[in-house]
């Protein structure tokens, strides 16, 4: 097969899907891969090292996507990037269609692209591998961010998190006990921050603390809970995730109007629509601003502030997967409704995720439905 790799053109992304040692596998197992010029730069992995692995380079993002059948980037492709796919071709990327408008699914079908989501891809036993791998990255992110951005300097509290001896640390809330807010919590907790984590479902919450012992609190996600919190929170961490969804807005300008003024809120669900009406993306560039004294931080890309890191773990889950589509073909995925086959968003003209389907009113295709049936049981 025919795989492209783009660079990345969202500010201040600087991931890579595929490193040069993926790109190589690829190559030793028949396949032709090309690379956009300066596309593994910004994690460290410079245009030499994809030509030594039998990669070619191209000069231009429309080089790329006429010479290959499979699209590889990782941050949410924009309008134009979607336009310039063309007919028939794969896509694979973070892509969030959970929220996206209605032109950009309408064009993934008519021109009959197989989008494939990588926070899509799901394992029988319901892990998301790629996501939880950047989640893991976002969440044992996010308490040194806002450890940062409480300081003097940054427009904070002046509060330092881990405390002294003779004063109290500081308290960080955590909403959502996934995969983002456990990371987050244990992070918080071993540096001697109090700790509080909330959410609905507690058998999450049983499963915390069951690793971190009495070093985090933990408290169900309902209204009465959340507003006893935020009030004692120095920062507020959202990790809110359903996956598919777009995520609830379950904080609203009232609930963070009570937060302690200068006080710090990580808003990880951005990228899936964000847990509060007061958030909005910023971007690595121009990371945070200030809703009713509270400083916002809600950079969807959180990963991309570690790119070595983080390329590594996305080429180390991918390349399986990439190398089997490769092989196989997209209709193979589908048919052996194998964990890649569930991260099908459109395919063969036809939407392949019935809760997109619903929310645009656009018809589903009859294979999305036999899978949807298979992952119900």
């Amino acid at each position: 097969m025919d795989i492209g790799i783009l660079k990345e053109t969202y500010v201040g992304e600087t991931r890579a899907p595929l490193i040069p040692f993926a790109v190589g596998e690829l190559v030793k197992q028949g396949n032709r891969v090309v690379v956009e010029r300066g596309a593994g730069e910004r994690s460290g992995f410079l245009d030499q090292s994809y030509i030594d692995m039998g990669a070619r380079i191209a000069y231009s993002a429309d080089e790329v996507i006429a010479r290959s059948r499979a699209v590889l980037k990782v941050y949410p492709p924009s309008w134009d990037e979607h336009q310039r796919l063309e007919e028939g071709q794969i896509l694979l990327s973070f892509l969030q269609l959970s929220h996206a408008t209605r032109p950009i699914v309408e064009l993934l079908i008519r021109r009959r692209i197989t989008a494939i989501g990588h926070e899509a891809i799901e394992t029988s036993d319901g892990d998301r591998p790629v996501l939880t791998a950047m989640s893991e990255i976002a969440g044992r992110l996010a308490v040194p961010i806002a450890a940062h951005h409480l300081q003097a300097s940054q427009g904070g509290r002046g509060t330092l998190l881990e405390g002294i001896p003779g004063v109290p640390p500081g308290v960080v809330v955590v909403l959502g006990a996934g995969v983002v807010g456990t990371n987050a919590a244990l992070r918080a907790a071993a540096i001697g921050a109090k700790a509080i984590v909330l959410d609905r479902d507690v058998s999450r919450l049983r499963t915390l603390e069951a690793r971190a012992g009495n070093a985090v609190v933990t408290a169900t996600a309902n209204p009465y809970d959340i507003r006893r919190a935020l009030p004692i929170a120095d920062v507020l961490i959202g990790a809110v995730l359903i996956g598919g969804e777009t995520t609830p807005q379950l904080l609203d300008e009232g609930l963070i109007a009570t937060m302690k003024p200068r006080s710090v809120f990580i808003d990880v669900s951005i990228d899936q629509g964000g847990c509060s009406t007061t958030s909005r993306p910023t971007t690595i560039l121009d990371q945070t601003y200030v809703s009713h004294g509270v400083i916002h931080y809600c950079v969807p890309n959180i990963p991309a502030l570690v790119p070595r890191t983080a390329t590594v773990a996305l080429s180390n889950i991918l390349l399986p997967y990439v190398s089997a589509l490769a092989r196989f073909g997209p209709e193979a995925a589908l048919r052996a409704r194998c964990a890649l086959g569930r991260g099908f968003y459109t395919h063969d003209g036809a939407c392949m995720k019935a809760p997109i389907a619903a929310s645009l009113g656009l018809p589903l295709g009859p294979r999305a439905l036999e899978l949807e049936h298979e992952h119900a049981h």
